[in-house]
C-alpha cells in the first residue's frame, strides 16, 4: 500500500505532504486526532470516531475547521483514492500555524490532515501465539495533568513505554496511573478473563474511552459474557487466567505472557467468540455499506 494523505482538501502522497514548523502541533503537541480502520473499501464505526474527535477538540478548546460531513467525505475519497479493501487512516487536526510561545491566541487556521498508511501493531506469528507485554515504569498521565478521553498529540509517556517493551524485548508495554493500578497499553485497552468474568479498568483509571473497547463490552452483553469495569491492580495481571488488549490499530489481540509470566490460558475461554463477534460486525457494518 503506497501512503496516501488527505491534506486540507487535496489528497497527495504522504511522502509530499508538508506541515510548517510553526504549527503548534508539531511545536507542543496541541492538536487531537484518531485513528480510524477501514473494511470493505468502508471506514468502520466513523460516526463514533468523528464524535469523540470533536470532543478531544472541544475539551482543548479547538474549534474544528470542518463540520462532520465534510470529514466523513474526506475520509471516503481517501479510501476510494487509496483502492484498498482494508486499511487504516489516521485523521490528525493540529492547532494551526502561530508564533513561538505556547499560547494558541495568535493560531488562527487549525491544519487537518488524513493518512492512508499500513499499521502491523503485532505481526500475525505474534497475534497468534499471543503478544509478550511488560508492566512499564512509564506512568499513564493522571486525570489531574490530561484527562484520558482526551485523544491528544501528547503521546510521549506511550512511546517512552513502547521502548521500555522494545528494550525488554517484549511487544508491548501496560501503563499503570499515579496510584500503580491498570490503566491501559502503550497503543491499546487492556482485558483480563479471571474464572470466566471478563474485566477491564474504568476509564477514569487513566484508560482512553476506545472505540473497540466500547464494541467488545457491548458484544460481550450481547452473548451474556459476565464482563466488569473494575480497577486493577498488577497483581490481577499476573494473576489472571487470560488476557487480550484490544483498539482501532490492535484490533483483538491475545496476550501469552506479562512480566515474564506465562499466562494459563491463550487465547482465553472467550476470546475466540468476541474475535468471531468483532468480525462479524465489521462485515455487517462495512461489507454492506
Amino acid at each position: 500500500m503506497n501512503a496516501l494523505c488527505w491534506m486540507n482538501g487535496s489528497i497527495l502522497p504522504a511522502s509530499e505532504a508538508r506541515l510548517p514548523v510553526l504549527d503548534h502541533g508539531l511545536l507542543y503537541g496541541d492538536g487531537v486526532f484518531e485513528g480510524i480502520r477501514f473494511y470493505y473499501g468502508r471506514p468502520f464505526r466513523l460516526d463514533a470516531h468523528l464524535a469523540r474527535l470533536a470532543r478531544s477538540a472541544r475539551a482543548i478548546a479547538l474549534d474544528l475547521p470542518l463540520e462532520r460531513p465534510v470529514l466523513a467525505a474526506a475520509v471516503d475519497a481517501l479510501i476510494d483514492a487509496l483502492g484498498a479493501g482494508e486499511g487504516y487512516l489516521r485523521l490528525v487536526v493540529t492547532r494551526g500555524v502561530g508564533a513561538l510561545g505556547i499560547s494558541p491566541a495568535s493560531c488562527q487556521a487549525p491544519n487537518v490532515f488524513i493518512i492512508a498508511a499500513p499499521l502491523q501493531l503485532v505481526d500475525e506469528a505474534t497475534r497468534a501465539r499471543g503478544a509478550r507485554v511488560i508492566v512499564a515504569s512509564t506512568r499513564r498521565l493522571p486525570l489531574d495533568g490530561l484527562d484520558p478521553r482526551i485523544k491528544s498529540l501528547n503521546y510521549l509517556n506511550h512511546v517512552l513505554a513502547r521502548i521500555e517493551a522494545q528494550n525488554a524485548g517484549a511487544d508491548e508495554a501496560i501503563l499503570l496511573n499515579a496510584a500503580g493500578r491498570v490503566a491501559e497499553g502503550s497503543a491499546d485497552n487492556v482485558f483480563i478473563e479471571h474464572e470466566g468474568v471478563l474485566y477491564t479498568p474504568p476509564v477514569c483509571e487513566g484508560a482512553l474511552a476506545g472505540v473497540t473497547r466500547a464494541l467488545i463490552l457491548e458484544l460481550a452483553e450481547e452473548r451474556g459474557l459476565p464482563c466488569r469495569e473494575q480497577p486493577l491492580a498488577p497483581y490481577d495481571l499476573y494473576t489472571a487466567d487470560a488476557c487480550f488488549l484490544t483498539g482501532t490499530g490492535a484490533e483483538l489481540i491475545p496476550v501469552r505472557e506479562i512480566d515474564g509470566r506465562p499466562l494459563p490460558q491463550v487465547p482465553g475461554a472467550h476470546f475466540g467468540r468476541l474475535a468471531e463477534a468483532f468480525r462479524a460486525c465489521v462485515r455487517r457494518e462495512c461489507e454492506a455499506a
